[in-house]
């Protein structure tokens, strides 16, 4: 047996010594599939039963101080006709879009199902894919009119709490810290208040939505603390690198649905509360799929590369418009101070560009060399002992030198415990050996 192989054989054993078994066996497996079958059919039947409401109401202009969700004030229908853009057009583009996002998540939990019907935490996750897909049309009709509104209430309460549930128990289905099954108890009682007990908010809007927002903000943090503990100190290698992958969808869902729904709040008249629906229904179909990733540990590895590209480019993106925009200012301002004129100047807008472009790949290099050096530490150690030894292997001659500097640079960015090189003679048949081998660990 090498040594590769008897490493990663202690490294799976101990994994599966710090894994809980969310198997299930026998009379328990045939209940828990009928209770999902039982499930996705009560939520499919209110989701069909639920279009033709849900077309209506994304076809009706709201005259109300508190529209569905959804749908469309009078003020923003207004913003929309310069852009050629119908309450019609907009209701037929959201149908068609929440009807897909519904099937590619429902195609999800069905295959998790089909993969892992005998484990319970992917019984659970593929339930919130099935239903968490159909949220949009169900909450829109739900806080509606329609006389499905109590059944469709009821169903989109089961899946908040399946989700909060999913992710208390991320990854390995136990309550890590103890403490977090109490998060759950009061996100339920919570939950419940704000979905059948509406009419609180009408008539105590100040003092009872301010102290339940924080509530909520209270219990998602945490959440985001136990998951924070669960990956320092309790879970295996694998699980890190699920947990990044939910992680990754479940940062990416709230940030890009803040940015949008703030800008909403401010400027309700605006096209924003046009925006909000789609990119609400987009960004909770990339919640759903990188759930499937870390359920079947696909590719787990490729999230630490997508995190990476996600903080360069984010910060690019961010930066390139922070710096195009305080150009534009400034050179009109220029501009005013020297021609006395405060219209907008076409050479401002080039030069604005032009220097933008010419920023572009110097910045890019410049964050990716401070995020490298700020969170892959080892990755920006490695590269810069590895472009070392390039530099070094131009100038060196000596072959038992070379030798010796490319084993060291081995032992510092791979770190074996165990490293030979062997290299033929010139004129015998003698094979001549260098050996590193790591010193035994400190005693504690």
């Amino acid at each position: 047996m090498n040594l590769h192989h008897a490493a990663t054989q202690i490294t799976s054993s101990h994994e599966r010594h710090h894994e809980a078994d969310t198997h299930l066996h026998g009379r328990l497996l045939l209940l828990a599939r009928i209770v999902w079958f039982a499930l996705v059919a009560l939520t499919l039947s209110m989701y069909i039963a639920s279009l033709r409401d849900y077309f209506t109401e994304l076809q009706t202009v709201c005259r109300l101080a508190v529209c569905s969700f959804g749908q469309l004030s009078s003020e923003t229908v207004v913003a929309l006709q310069p852009f050629g853009l119908s309450v019609g057009s907009y209701a037929t583009f959201m149908f068609a879009l929440t009807t897909l996002v519904a099937l590619a998540t429902f195609a999800t939990g069905c295959f998790i199902f089909w993969r892992k019907s005998d484990d319970w935490m992917a019984l659970l996750f593929a339930l919130t894919c099935v239903m968490g897909g159909m949220l949009s049309v169900l909450w829109t009709v739900g806080t509606s009119h329609s006389v499905w509104r109590l059944p469709i209430l009821f169903v989109s309460e089961l899946l908040f709490l399946l989700f909060f549930l999913a992710f208390t128990l991320f990854p390995d289905g136990r309550f890590v810290p103890r403490w977090t099954r109490w998060l759950l108890v009061v996100f339920s009682l919570v939950s419940v208040v704000v979905t059948f007990f509406t009419n609180l908010f009408t008539t105590h809007p100040q003092g009872i939505a301010v102290p339940l927002g924080l509530l909520y903000l209270s219990l998602y943090a945490g959440l985001i603390i136990a998951q924070m503990y669960r990956y320092r100190y309790v879970s295996t290698l694998i699980q890190r690198q699920q947990t990044k992958w939910v992680v990754y969808g479940f940062t990416a869902n709230i940030v890009v649905t803040v940015l949008v729904f703030l800008p909403m709040l401010i400027f309700p008249r605006s096209l924003f509360p046009a925006v909000f629906l789609p990119v609400f229904s987009c960004m909770s179909f990339l919640l759903l799929f990188t759930i499937g990733i870390a359920i079947f540990r696909y590719r787990l590895w490729d999230i630490d590369l997508l995190i990476n590209r996600t903080l360069v480019y984010g910060t690019l993106t961010l930066t390139l418009a922070l710096v195009y925009f305080s150009l534009i200012i400034s050179l009109q301002s220029l501009v005013h101070l020297m021609t006395g004129t405060i219209s907008e100047q076409p050479l401002v807008i080039v030069a604005s560009t032009l220097a933008i472009a010419a920023l572009f790949q110097p910045l890019r290099r410049r964050i990716q060399l401070i995020i490298d050096r700020r969170f892959y530490r080892r990755k920006y150690d490695a590269a810069q002992i590895v472009a070392a030894f390039s530099a070094t292997l131009r100038n060196e001659v000596d072959l038992e030198q070379l030798r010796e500097e490319l084993i060291v640079v081995v032992e510092e960015t791979m770190q074996p415990s165990h490293v030979s090189l062997w290299l033929p003679p010139a004129k015998t048949d003698r094979m001549h050996q260098a050996t590193w081998i790591s010193p035994p660990p400190p005693a504690s």
